[in-house]
């Protein structure tokens, strides 16, 4: 799918908790994949996927200490791994990561469903103050 033909550095940061996290998140994904010499349709699935993720972060759960996310990723024997921590929320039940049916009319909704299809595998981890949502997408 994108085969990464250079070792690259494992990538954790931190950003503001706010939507320009998106396109910050977007573009360094989008530098170290071509660092790694990785296919452009494959690079362009794993951006749409870390975009879903820090979207889904900043518009549902609450920021992690001093008002970040923190954003990673790295290339492990399962694929591309990325993962996204946010402060978790409240309410752990109704805000908890899932697929949700989105009508074709619905301006919202589907980003779990394109993570859930075009990554191997996600899943999330909870903690007392954070929530992680991790997603492998394959490289071979």
């Amino acid at each position: 799918m994108g085969t990464a033909t250079r070792a690259v550095t494992p990538v954790s940061m931190q950003l503001p908790f706010a939507p320009a996290a998106v396109s910050e998140a977007r573009r360094a994904l989008r530098s170290w994949l071509k660092d790694a010499d990785v296919d452009d349709d494959f690079a362009y699935d794993a951006r749409l996927i870390i975009s879903e993720l820090v979207g889904n972060a900043v518009r549902h759960a609450e920021p992690l200490p001093g008002d970040v996310l923190t954003v990673a990723w790295e290339i492990n024997r399962r694929g591309l791994q990325i993962s996204v921590t946010d402060g978790g929320t409240a309410d752990r039940v109704r805000s908890r990561p899932r697929r949700v049916p989105a009508a074709p009319t619905d301006t919202s909704g589907r980003g779990m469903a394109i993570v859930e299809t075009l990554a191997a595998r996600w899943w999330t981890e909870r903690g007392s103050t954070r929530t992680t949502v991790h997603a492998v997408v394959p490289i071979d």
